[in-house]
Protein backbone atom coordinates (compact mmCIF):
# COMPACT_ATOMS: atom_id res chain seq x y z
CA UNK A 1 0.00 0.00 0.00
CA UNK A 2 3.11 2.16 0.62
CA UNK A 3 3.29 3.29 -3.25
CA UNK A 4 0.02 3.99 -3.30
CA UNK A 5 0.09 6.16 -0.44
CA UNK A 6 3.39 7.92 -1.64
CA UNK A 7 0.96 9.19 -4.84
CA UNK A 8 -1.68 10.43 -3.12
CA UNK A 9 0.54 12.18 -1.00
CA UNK A 10 2.23 13.80 -3.71
CA UNK A 11 -0.64 15.49 -5.20
CA UNK A 12 -2.66 16.08 -1.76
CA UNK A 13 0.92 17.90 -0.03
CA UNK A 14 0.92 21.09 -1.77
CA UNK A 15 -2.99 21.73 -0.93
CA UNK A 16 -1.65 21.73 2.83
CA UNK A 17 1.56 22.75 3.16
CA UNK A 18 2.85 19.26 3.88
CA UNK A 19 5.78 17.82 3.21
CA UNK A 20 4.71 14.03 1.27
CA UNK A 21 6.47 11.76 3.91
CA UNK A 22 4.42 13.63 6.67
CA UNK A 23 1.24 13.23 4.72
CA UNK A 24 2.39 9.18 4.09
CA UNK A 25 2.41 8.84 7.87
CA UNK A 26 -1.10 10.12 8.17
CA UNK A 27 -2.85 8.14 5.75
CA UNK A 28 -5.00 5.37 7.09
CA UNK A 29 -6.06 2.00 7.22
CA UNK A 30 -10.29 2.63 7.28
CA UNK A 31 -11.83 -0.21 9.64
CA UNK A 32 -14.51 -0.41 6.58
CA UNK A 33 -13.52 -1.72 3.27
CA UNK A 34 -16.99 0.60 2.53
CA UNK A 35 -14.75 4.00 3.83
CA UNK A 36 -12.20 3.32 1.17
CA UNK A 37 -8.93 1.47 0.59
CA UNK A 38 -6.78 4.52 2.08
CA UNK A 39 -8.36 7.47 4.23
CA UNK A 40 -6.94 11.33 5.33
CA UNK A 41 -7.94 12.42 8.55
CA UNK A 42 -8.03 16.53 9.12
CA UNK A 43 -8.32 16.80 12.30
CA UNK A 44 -4.99 17.78 11.92
CA UNK A 45 -5.62 20.60 9.72
CA UNK A 46 -8.15 22.42 11.94
CA UNK A 47 -6.03 24.33 14.35
CA UNK A 48 -3.93 25.99 11.61
CA UNK A 49 -6.73 26.70 9.31
CA UNK A 50 -9.66 27.64 11.88
CA UNK A 51 -11.91 25.48 10.34
CA UNK A 52 -13.98 22.21 11.13
CA UNK A 53 -12.48 18.85 9.62
CA UNK A 54 -15.60 18.21 7.57
CA UNK A 55 -15.29 21.51 6.00
CA UNK A 56 -11.63 21.02 5.70
CA UNK A 57 -12.36 17.57 3.94
CA UNK A 58 -14.94 18.82 1.29
CA UNK A 59 -12.82 22.17 0.58
CA UNK A 60 -9.67 19.57 -0.48
CA UNK A 61 -11.71 16.71 -1.99
CA UNK A 62 -13.10 20.21 -4.45
CA UNK A 63 -9.78 21.14 -5.25
CA UNK A 64 -7.74 18.44 -5.35
CA UNK A 65 -6.48 16.59 -8.71
CA UNK A 66 -6.85 12.61 -8.44
CA UNK A 67 -3.72 10.58 -9.25
CA UNK A 68 -4.71 8.05 -11.78
CA UNK A 69 -4.31 5.19 -8.93
CA UNK A 70 -7.49 7.24 -7.24
CA UNK A 71 -11.33 6.16 -8.77
CA UNK A 72 -13.12 8.30 -6.48
CA UNK A 73 -13.05 10.45 -3.35
CA UNK A 74 -15.48 10.62 -0.63
CA UNK A 75 -15.83 12.99 2.32
CA UNK A 76 -16.90 10.74 5.09
CA UNK A 77 -16.90 13.34 8.43
CA UNK A 78 -13.61 14.66 9.11
CA UNK A 79 -11.88 11.97 6.55
CA UNK A 80 -11.27 12.15 2.89
CA UNK A 81 -11.62 8.68 1.88
CA UNK A 82 -9.89 7.35 -1.38
CA UNK A 83 -10.84 4.69 -3.60
CA UNK A 84 -8.35 3.00 -5.46
CA UNK A 85 -8.74 2.49 -9.18
CA UNK A 86 -8.84 -1.47 -9.64
CA UNK A 87 -7.24 -1.70 -13.03
CA UNK A 88 -4.07 0.53 -11.90
CA UNK A 89 -4.15 -1.72 -8.48
CA UNK A 90 -3.72 -4.66 -10.28
CA UNK A 91 -1.13 -3.13 -12.89
CA UNK A 92 1.18 -1.62 -9.95
CA UNK A 93 1.10 -4.73 -8.05
CA UNK A 94 1.31 -7.22 -9.93
CA UNK A 95 3.94 -5.32 -11.93
CA UNK A 96 5.99 -4.66 -9.01
CA UNK A 97 5.86 -8.37 -7.51
CA UNK A 98 7.06 -9.81 -11.14
CA UNK A 99 10.21 -7.18 -11.33
CA UNK A 100 11.02 -8.00 -7.51
CA UNK A 101 10.62 -12.06 -7.38
CA UNK A 102 11.88 -12.89 -3.88
CA UNK A 103 13.49 -9.42 -3.14
CA UNK A 104 9.35 -7.84 -3.23
CA UNK A 105 8.80 -6.28 0.08
CA UNK A 106 13.04 -5.70 0.60
CA UNK A 107 14.35 -2.02 0.92
CA UNK A 108 17.64 -0.65 1.53
CA UNK A 109 16.76 1.62 4.79
CA UNK A 110 19.74 -0.39 6.71
CA UNK A 111 22.40 -0.40 4.31
CA UNK A 112 25.88 0.33 5.53
CA UNK A 113 24.06 -1.08 8.83
CA UNK A 114 24.80 -3.72 11.36
CA UNK A 115 22.26 -5.48 14.02
CA UNK A 116 23.76 -8.29 16.61
CA UNK A 117 21.33 -10.16 17.21
CA UNK A 118 21.74 -12.33 20.41
CA UNK A 119 19.54 -15.53 20.63
CA UNK A 120 18.87 -19.40 21.59
CA UNK A 121 21.39 -19.40 23.96
CA UNK A 122 21.03 -22.95 25.53
CA UNK A 123 23.17 -24.31 28.39
CA UNK A 124 26.11 -26.71 27.60
CA UNK A 125 25.53 -30.43 29.47
CA UNK A 126 21.62 -30.16 28.97
CA UNK A 127 18.84 -30.67 26.19
CA UNK A 128 16.94 -28.30 24.43
CA UNK A 129 14.02 -28.21 25.52
CA UNK A 130 10.85 -26.40 24.00
CA UNK A 131 11.19 -23.57 26.60
CA UNK A 132 14.15 -22.14 24.16
CA UNK A 133 11.96 -22.78 20.85
CA UNK A 134 10.70 -18.88 21.49
CA UNK A 135 14.02 -17.13 21.83
CA UNK A 136 15.36 -19.80 18.67
CA UNK A 137 12.66 -19.26 16.41
CA UNK A 138 12.14 -15.28 17.33
CA UNK A 139 15.77 -14.80 16.86
CA UNK A 140 15.67 -16.01 13.25
CA UNK A 141 12.71 -14.57 12.09
CA UNK A 142 13.84 -11.22 13.31
CA UNK A 143 17.63 -11.61 12.00
CA UNK A 144 15.27 -12.85 8.57
CA UNK A 145 12.62 -9.50 9.01
CA UNK A 146 16.46 -6.90 9.32
CA UNK A 147 18.28 -8.47 6.43
CA UNK A 148 15.14 -7.98 4.33
CA UNK A 149 15.10 -4.09 5.52
CA UNK A 150 18.68 -4.03 4.06
CA UNK A 151 20.39 -4.29 7.32
CA UNK A 152 24.03 -6.91 7.86
CA UNK A 153 23.00 -9.16 10.83
CA UNK A 154 25.41 -10.84 13.08
CA UNK A 155 23.72 -13.65 14.48
CA UNK A 156 25.38 -14.81 17.88
CA UNK A 157 24.70 -18.00 19.95
CA UNK A 158 25.61 -16.66 23.62
CA UNK A 159 25.84 -20.43 25.43
CA UNK A 160 25.19 -20.89 28.79
CA UNK A 161 28.81 -22.79 28.73
CA UNK A 162 30.27 -20.95 32.36
CA UNK A 163 29.23 -21.04 35.86
CA UNK A 164 28.93 -23.39 39.13
CA UNK A 165 26.66 -25.52 37.45
CA UNK A 166 29.60 -27.03 35.64
CA UNK A 167 30.99 -28.21 39.24
CA UNK A 168 27.91 -29.97 39.42
CA UNK A 169 27.34 -31.42 36.42
CA UNK A 170 31.60 -32.85 37.25
CA UNK A 171 30.65 -34.12 40.38
CA UNK A 172 28.13 -35.91 38.97
CA UNK A 173 29.91 -37.31 35.90
CA UNK A 174 33.08 -38.59 37.98
CA UNK A 175 30.25 -40.06 40.56
CA UNK A 176 27.85 -41.76 38.54
CA UNK A 177 28.41 -41.19 34.91
CA UNK A 178 31.89 -41.69 34.03
CA UNK A 179 31.73 -45.40 33.30
CA UNK A 180 29.18 -45.20 30.80
CA UNK A 181 30.41 -43.29 27.59
CA UNK A 182 29.24 -40.01 26.25
CA UNK A 183 28.93 -41.86 22.84
CA UNK A 184 25.21 -42.70 22.32
CA UNK A 185 22.37 -39.94 23.80
CA UNK A 186 24.98 -37.85 25.38
CA UNK A 187 22.79 -34.78 26.11
CA UNK A 188 20.61 -37.38 28.00
CA UNK A 189 22.58 -38.70 30.28
CA UNK A 190 24.22 -35.80 30.91
CA UNK A 191 21.12 -34.40 32.10
CA UNK A 192 19.93 -37.62 33.88
CA UNK A 193 23.12 -37.13 35.89
CA UNK A 194 22.25 -33.41 36.84
CA UNK A 195 18.75 -33.90 37.69
CA UNK A 196 20.49 -36.65 39.91
CA UNK A 197 23.07 -34.27 41.37
CA UNK A 198 20.07 -32.18 42.76
CA UNK A 199 18.25 -34.59 44.19
CA UNK A 200 20.98 -36.00 46.09
CA UNK A 201 22.94 -32.79 47.44
CA UNK A 202 18.93 -31.86 49.20
CA UNK A 203 20.35 -35.19 50.96
CA UNK A 204 24.09 -34.63 51.19
CA UNK A 205 24.78 -30.74 50.97
CA UNK A 206 28.62 -31.00 50.99
CA UNK A 207 28.27 -31.77 47.40
CA UNK A 208 27.62 -28.04 46.70
CA UNK A 209 31.13 -27.45 47.84
CA UNK A 210 32.56 -30.55 46.02
CA UNK A 211 30.98 -28.55 42.76
CA UNK A 212 32.14 -25.39 43.74
CA UNK A 213 35.60 -26.71 44.49
CA UNK A 214 35.49 -28.50 40.95
CA UNK A 215 34.71 -24.70 39.38
CA UNK A 216 36.87 -23.29 40.94
CA UNK A 217 39.35 -25.66 39.78
CA UNK A 218 38.07 -24.79 35.85
CA UNK A 219 38.51 -21.23 36.75
CA UNK A 220 42.15 -21.49 37.55
CA UNK A 221 43.02 -23.45 34.54
CA UNK A 222 43.05 -26.83 36.04
CA UNK A 223 43.70 -29.63 33.33
CA UNK A 224 41.64 -32.35 34.23
CA UNK A 225 38.32 -29.54 35.19
CA UNK A 226 39.24 -28.54 31.52
CA UNK A 227 38.88 -31.40 29.87
CA UNK A 228 35.89 -32.48 31.54
CA UNK A 229 34.45 -28.96 30.36
CA UNK A 230 35.71 -29.41 26.59
CA UNK A 231 33.69 -32.59 26.70
CA UNK A 232 30.29 -31.52 27.86
CA UNK A 233 30.69 -28.98 25.33
CA UNK A 234 31.73 -30.66 22.45
CA UNK A 235 29.13 -32.90 22.73
CA UNK A 236 26.53 -30.45 23.84
CA UNK A 237 27.42 -28.35 20.76
CA UNK A 238 27.14 -31.25 18.21
CA UNK A 239 23.85 -31.69 19.34
CA UNK A 240 22.58 -28.58 19.24
CA UNK A 241 23.77 -28.10 15.70
CA UNK A 242 21.78 -31.17 14.56
CA UNK A 243 18.73 -29.40 16.12
CA UNK A 244 20.02 -26.05 14.38
CA UNK A 245 19.67 -27.62 11.03
CA UNK A 246 16.68 -29.24 11.18
CA UNK A 247 15.12 -25.77 12.36
CA UNK A 248 17.15 -23.97 9.71
CA UNK A 249 18.67 -22.02 11.57
CA UNK A 250 22.33 -21.08 11.13
CA UNK A 251 24.46 -18.80 13.68
CA UNK A 252 27.70 -16.29 12.79
CA UNK A 253 28.97 -16.79 16.19
CA UNK A 254 28.82 -19.15 18.92
CA UNK A 255 30.80 -17.47 21.80
CA UNK A 256 29.03 -18.35 25.04
CA UNK A 257 29.99 -16.98 28.29
CA UNK A 258 33.46 -18.58 28.50
CA UNK A 259 34.36 -16.90 25.40
CA UNK A 260 34.28 -13.32 27.57
CA UNK A 261 36.64 -14.58 30.66
CA UNK A 262 39.70 -13.08 29.46
CA UNK A 263 37.78 -9.94 29.13
CA UNK A 264 36.36 -9.23 31.91
CA UNK A 265 39.11 -7.10 33.75
CA UNK A 266 39.51 -5.24 30.89
CA UNK A 267 35.56 -4.36 31.07
CA UNK A 268 35.79 -3.80 35.14
CA UNK A 269 38.54 -1.24 34.54
CA UNK A 270 36.83 0.61 32.20
CA UNK A 271 33.58 1.00 34.00
CA UNK A 272 36.04 1.86 37.45
CA UNK A 273 37.88 4.28 35.37
CA UNK A 274 34.21 6.19 34.42
CA UNK A 275 33.28 6.61 38.30
CA UNK A 276 30.34 4.89 38.91
CA UNK A 277 31.49 1.88 40.99
CA UNK A 278 31.25 1.86 44.67
CA UNK A 279 32.57 -0.90 47.80
CA UNK A 280 29.63 -2.73 49.25
CA UNK A 281 30.17 -5.15 52.15
CA UNK A 282 33.55 -6.11 50.20
CA UNK A 283 32.20 -6.57 46.73
CA UNK A 284 31.81 -4.20 43.63
CA UNK A 285 28.68 -2.79 42.90
CA UNK A 286 26.74 0.01 40.13
CA UNK A 287 24.79 1.94 42.45
CA UNK A 288 21.33 2.63 40.01
CA UNK A 289 19.48 4.41 42.22
CA UNK A 290 15.96 4.10 44.84
CA UNK A 291 14.27 2.27 41.81
CA UNK A 292 16.87 -0.87 41.02
CA UNK A 293 19.28 -2.77 43.29
CA UNK A 294 22.79 -1.73 42.67
CA UNK A 295 24.58 -4.09 39.27
CA UNK A 296 26.75 -6.24 41.49
CA UNK A 297 30.07 -6.62 39.40
CA UNK A 298 32.32 -8.75 41.30
CA UNK A 299 31.68 -10.62 44.83
CA UNK A 300 34.15 -10.09 47.55
CA UNK A 301 36.19 -12.95 46.81
CA UNK A 302 36.64 -11.64 43.51
CA UNK A 303 34.09 -13.95 41.80
CA UNK A 304 32.49 -12.21 39.07
CA UNK A 305 28.88 -12.65 37.78
CA UNK A 306 26.37 -13.18 34.90
CA UNK A 307 25.83 -8.85 34.44
CA UNK A 308 29.99 -9.02 34.32
CA UNK A 309 30.49 -11.48 31.84
CA UNK A 310 27.61 -9.38 29.84
CA UNK A 311 28.80 -5.95 30.01
CA UNK A 312 32.17 -7.36 28.44
CA UNK A 313 30.30 -9.35 25.96
CA UNK A 314 28.53 -5.55 25.24
CA UNK A 315 31.99 -3.92 24.84
CA UNK A 316 33.84 -6.82 23.04
CA UNK A 317 30.23 -6.35 20.22
CA UNK A 318 30.34 -2.78 20.25
CA UNK A 319 34.40 -2.49 19.21
CA UNK A 320 34.39 -6.03 16.69
CA UNK A 321 31.07 -5.26 15.05
CA UNK A 322 30.03 -1.16 15.58
CA UNK A 323 26.12 -1.91 15.52
CA UNK A 324 23.73 -0.10 15.06
CA UNK A 325 21.41 -1.79 17.60
CA UNK A 326 22.64 -5.10 19.72
CA UNK A 327 19.40 -6.86 20.22
CA UNK A 328 18.77 -9.72 23.18
CA UNK A 329 16.23 -12.01 22.62
CA UNK A 330 15.71 -13.36 26.29
CA UNK A 331 12.86 -14.03 28.01
CA UNK A 332 10.91 -11.27 29.89
CA UNK A 333 11.78 -12.51 33.75
CA UNK A 334 15.29 -11.27 32.81
CA UNK A 335 13.89 -7.62 32.42
CA UNK A 336 15.03 -6.53 35.58
CA UNK A 337 18.90 -8.06 34.48
CA UNK A 338 18.86 -5.90 30.92
CA UNK A 339 17.39 -2.70 32.61
CA UNK A 340 20.59 -2.74 35.11
CA UNK A 341 22.67 -3.19 32.42
CA UNK A 342 21.30 0.00 30.39
CA UNK A 343 21.81 1.92 33.34
CA UNK A 344 25.42 1.18 34.24
CA UNK A 345 26.21 2.18 30.29
CA UNK A 346 24.11 5.19 30.64
CA UNK A 347 25.92 6.19 33.49
CA UNK A 348 29.32 5.62 31.97
CA UNK A 349 27.73 7.97 29.33
CA UNK A 350 28.04 5.38 26.70
CA UNK A 351 25.54 5.68 23.56
CA UNK A 352 25.81 1.63 23.89
CA UNK A 353 23.24 2.10 26.18
CA UNK A 354 21.03 3.42 23.26
CA UNK A 355 21.84 0.09 20.97
CA UNK A 356 20.92 -1.97 23.77
CA UNK A 357 17.88 -3.66 23.22
CA UNK A 358 16.08 -6.61 25.04
CA UNK A 359 12.97 -8.32 22.94
CA UNK A 360 11.46 -9.83 25.64
CA UNK A 361 8.85 -12.52 25.34
CA UNK A 362 6.50 -15.28 27.58
CA UNK A 363 7.54 -18.42 29.00
CA UNK A 364 6.66 -21.84 27.87
CA UNK A 365 5.01 -23.59 30.54
CA UNK A 366 3.70 -26.84 31.35
CA UNK A 367 -0.49 -27.24 32.06
CA UNK A 368 1.02 -27.85 35.66
CA UNK A 369 3.26 -25.08 35.97
CA UNK A 370 6.87 -23.72 34.71
CA UNK A 371 9.40 -26.17 33.19
CA UNK A 372 12.40 -26.93 35.57
CA UNK A 373 15.69 -28.78 34.01
CA UNK A 374 16.39 -29.64 37.89
CA UNK A 375 13.40 -31.49 38.74
CA UNK A 376 13.42 -33.10 35.52
CA UNK A 377 10.31 -31.19 34.11
CA UNK A 378 11.10 -30.81 30.47
CA UNK A 379 9.55 -31.65 27.24
CA UNK A 380 12.55 -32.06 24.55
CA UNK A 381 12.49 -30.36 21.61
CA UNK A 382 13.76 -32.86 19.57
CA UNK A 383 10.72 -34.93 20.38
CA UNK A 384 8.14 -32.21 19.73
CA UNK A 385 10.13 -32.16 16.30
CA UNK A 386 9.68 -35.69 15.57
CA UNK A 387 6.51 -35.95 16.98
CA UNK A 388 4.98 -33.56 14.72
CA UNK A 389 6.67 -34.99 11.57
CA UNK A 390 5.26 -38.14 12.30
CA UNK A 391 1.92 -37.27 12.29
CA UNK A 392 2.42 -35.12 9.32
CA UNK A 393 3.81 -38.60 7.44
CA UNK A 394 0.58 -40.44 8.85
CA UNK A 395 -1.70 -37.54 6.89
CA UNK A 396 0.29 -37.72 3.75
CA UNK A 397 0.62 -41.61 3.86
CA UNK A 398 -3.44 -41.51 4.13
CA UNK A 399 -4.31 -38.49 1.83
CA UNK A 400 -1.63 -38.38 -0.69
CA UNK A 401 0.41 -41.96 -0.54
CA UNK A 402 1.78 -40.65 -4.29
CA UNK A 403 3.28 -37.71 -3.29
CA UNK A 404 7.18 -37.44 -4.21
CA UNK A 405 9.82 -36.70 -1.49
CA UNK A 406 7.25 -37.71 1.50
CA UNK A 407 9.41 -37.94 4.01
CA UNK A 408 11.29 -34.32 3.02
CA UNK A 409 7.42 -33.04 2.98
CA UNK A 410 6.51 -34.41 6.25
CA UNK A 411 10.07 -33.17 7.53
CA UNK A 412 8.99 -29.40 6.27
CA UNK A 413 5.92 -29.50 7.08
CA UNK A 414 5.97 -31.21 10.61
CA UNK A 415 9.00 -28.50 11.43
CA UNK A 416 7.15 -25.76 10.36
CA UNK A 417 4.34 -26.55 12.46
CA UNK A 418 6.27 -26.32 15.68
CA UNK A 419 7.61 -22.75 14.18
CA UNK A 420 4.48 -21.42 13.89
CA UNK A 421 3.16 -22.43 16.59
CA UNK A 422 5.19 -20.02 18.29
CA UNK A 423 5.05 -17.06 16.00
CA UNK A 424 1.56 -16.75 15.30
CA UNK A 425 0.71 -14.74 18.62
CA UNK A 426 2.35 -11.41 20.59
CA UNK A 427 5.72 -12.85 21.92
CA UNK A 428 5.13 -11.06 25.34
CA UNK A 429 1.86 -13.73 25.63
CA UNK A 430 3.08 -16.77 27.44
CA UNK A 431 2.74 -20.16 26.06
CA UNK A 432 1.14 -23.52 27.61
CA UNK A 433 2.59 -26.25 26.01
CA UNK A 434 -0.12 -28.63 24.55
CA UNK A 435 0.78 -31.34 22.45
CA UNK A 436 -2.85 -31.03 20.83
CA UNK A 437 -2.60 -27.02 19.64
CA UNK A 438 1.18 -27.89 18.95
CA UNK A 439 0.78 -30.52 16.26
CA UNK A 440 -3.14 -29.28 15.57
CA UNK A 441 -2.55 -28.60 11.57
CA UNK A 442 -6.09 -27.57 11.33
CA UNK A 443 -7.08 -23.71 11.31
CA UNK A 444 -4.85 -20.75 11.44
CA UNK A 445 -1.65 -22.81 11.31
CA UNK A 446 1.62 -22.95 9.61
CA UNK A 447 0.76 -26.38 7.29
CA UNK A 448 -2.77 -24.20 6.33
CA UNK A 449 0.30 -21.08 4.67
CA UNK A 450 2.08 -24.22 3.19
CA UNK A 451 -1.24 -25.79 2.24
CA UNK A 452 -2.22 -22.79 0.44
CA UNK A 453 1.51 -22.07 -0.95
CA UNK A 454 1.62 -25.70 -2.79
CA UNK A 455 -2.34 -24.89 -4.17
CA UNK A 456 -0.45 -21.94 -5.56
CA UNK A 457 2.29 -23.85 -7.43
CA UNK A 458 -0.52 -26.57 -8.23
CA UNK A 459 -2.72 -23.96 -10.62
CA UNK A 460 0.32 -22.38 -12.32
CA UNK A 461 1.89 -26.09 -13.28
CA UNK A 462 -1.63 -27.04 -14.35
CA UNK A 463 -1.69 -23.98 -16.46
CA UNK A 464 1.60 -25.53 -18.88
CA UNK A 465 2.80 -22.00 -19.07
CA UNK A 466 6.49 -21.04 -17.83
CA UNK A 467 5.78 -17.68 -17.87
CA UNK A 468 3.01 -14.95 -16.01
CA UNK A 469 3.17 -11.60 -17.65
CA UNK A 470 0.17 -9.51 -17.55
CA UNK A 471 -1.97 -8.80 -20.09
CA UNK A 472 -3.17 -5.30 -20.69
CA UNK A 473 -6.88 -6.29 -19.97
CA UNK A 474 -6.86 -6.67 -16.28
CA UNK A 475 -10.90 -7.06 -16.59
CA UNK A 476 -10.48 -10.26 -14.85
CA UNK A 477 -8.89 -8.82 -11.48
CA UNK A 478 -11.98 -6.40 -11.34
CA UNK A 479 -13.79 -9.03 -8.75
CA UNK A 480 -14.33 -7.82 -5.32
CA UNK A 481 -12.18 -11.29 -4.28
CA UNK A 482 -9.15 -10.43 -6.61
CA UNK A 483 -8.99 -7.03 -5.84
CA UNK A 484 -8.69 -7.77 -2.11
CA UNK A 485 -5.94 -9.86 -2.64
CA UNK A 486 -4.30 -7.21 -4.61
CA UNK A 487 -4.52 -4.75 -1.93
CA UNK A 488 -2.99 -7.32 0.76
CA UNK A 489 -0.24 -7.95 -1.47
CA UNK A 490 0.69 -3.96 -1.48
CA UNK A 491 0.69 -4.24 1.78
CA UNK A 492 3.61 -6.74 2.16
CA UNK A 493 6.63 -4.53 2.29
CA UNK A 494 4.95 -2.28 5.07
CA UNK A 495 4.53 -5.41 6.93
CA UNK A 496 8.01 -6.47 6.76
CA UNK A 497 8.93 -2.87 8.28
CA UNK A 498 6.06 -3.11 10.68
CA UNK A 499 6.93 -6.76 12.39
CA UNK A 500 11.07 -5.74 12.16
CA UNK A 501 10.46 -2.35 13.69
CA UNK A 502 8.47 -3.96 16.52
CA UNK A 503 10.56 -7.37 17.11
CA UNK A 504 7.24 -8.83 16.54
CA UNK A 505 7.10 -11.77 13.71
CA UNK A 506 3.52 -12.77 14.74
CA UNK A 507 2.86 -9.14 13.08
CA UNK A 508 3.67 -11.35 9.25
CA UNK A 509 1.95 -14.28 10.62
CA UNK A 510 -1.22 -12.41 10.69
CA UNK A 511 -0.68 -10.90 7.31
CA UNK A 512 0.34 -14.22 6.11
CA UNK A 513 -3.20 -15.59 7.58
CA UNK A 514 -4.92 -13.37 6.17
CA UNK A 515 -3.47 -12.95 2.76
CA UNK A 516 -4.14 -17.40 2.50
CA UNK A 517 -7.45 -16.53 3.25
CA UNK A 518 -8.38 -13.80 0.56
CA UNK A 519 -6.47 -16.20 -1.54
CA UNK A 520 -8.68 -19.24 -1.03
CA UNK A 521 -11.71 -16.44 -1.72
CA UNK A 522 -10.62 -15.82 -4.95
CA UNK A 523 -10.12 -19.38 -5.76
CA UNK A 524 -13.27 -20.62 -4.65
CA UNK A 525 -15.22 -17.62 -6.40
CA UNK A 526 -13.23 -17.24 -9.40
CA UNK A 527 -12.18 -19.86 -11.88
CA UNK A 528 -8.81 -19.34 -13.18
CA UNK A 529 -7.99 -22.11 -15.86
CA UNK A 530 -9.74 -22.39 -18.89
CA UNK A 531 -11.12 -18.69 -18.82
CA UNK A 532 -10.88 -16.12 -22.00
CA UNK A 533 -7.30 -15.82 -22.53
CA UNK A 534 -6.59 -12.26 -21.06
CA UNK A 535 -8.74 -13.12 -18.01
CA UNK A 536 -6.21 -16.80 -17.52
CA UNK A 537 -3.28 -14.78 -17.53
CA UNK A 538 -4.50 -11.50 -15.40
CA UNK A 539 -5.04 -14.09 -12.96
CA UNK A 540 -2.24 -16.96 -13.50
CA UNK A 541 -0.14 -13.76 -12.51
CA UNK A 542 -2.19 -12.80 -9.33
CA UNK A 543 -2.00 -16.56 -8.89
CA UNK A 544 2.14 -16.27 -9.19
CA UNK A 545 2.44 -13.33 -7.33
CA UNK A 546 0.53 -14.75 -4.13
CA UNK A 547 3.15 -17.98 -4.61
CA UNK A 548 5.57 -15.81 -4.28
CA UNK A 549 5.06 -13.23 -1.10
CA UNK A 550 3.61 -16.44 0.75
CA UNK A 551 6.90 -18.14 -0.04
CA UNK A 552 8.72 -14.78 0.85
CA UNK A 553 6.59 -14.84 3.80
CA UNK A 554 6.86 -17.94 5.35
CA UNK A 555 10.84 -17.84 4.55
CA UNK A 556 11.21 -14.79 6.66
CA UNK A 557 9.39 -16.83 9.84
CA UNK A 558 11.36 -19.84 9.40
CA UNK A 559 9.42 -21.32 7.74
CA UNK A 560 10.20 -24.05 4.06
CA UNK A 561 7.17 -23.85 1.40
CA UNK A 562 6.61 -26.72 -0.58
CA UNK A 563 5.01 -27.20 -3.69
CA UNK A 564 3.62 -30.52 -2.97
CA UNK A 565 1.45 -31.39 -0.16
Amino acid sequence: MQIFKEQIACSLAPLIDWEPERVVAALELPPDAKLGDLAFPCFQLAPKLRKAPPVIAADLAERWEKPAVVDQVQVVGGYLNFFLNPAVLAQQVLEAVQRAGDTYGNSQQGAGKTIVVDFSSPNIAKPFGVGHMPTTVLGNAISHLYQALGYEVVRINHLGDWGTQFGAMMVAYLKWGENDPLTEDPIGKLYRLYVKFHREEEATPALRDEARAWFNRLESGDEEATRLWRLFYDVSLKNFKRTYRRLGIEFDHYTGESFYIDKIDEAIGRIKAAGVTEVSDGALVVPLGDDLPPCLLQKSDGATLYATRDLAALFYREQTFRPERIIYVVAMDQALHFQQLKLVLKKMGLPLADALEHVAFGLVKLPEGKMSTRRGQMVLLDDVLQEATSRVQEIIAEKNPALPNKEQVAEQVGVGAVIFHNLKNSRMRDIIFDWNEVLNFEGETGPYLQYTHARCVSVLHKSGKQEFDLPQDLAGLSAEAAQQVLKRLSQFPETIDKAAQAYEPSTMSRYLLDLAQDFNRFYNTCRIIGEAASVEASRLALVNAVAVVLRRGLYLLGLTAPEQM
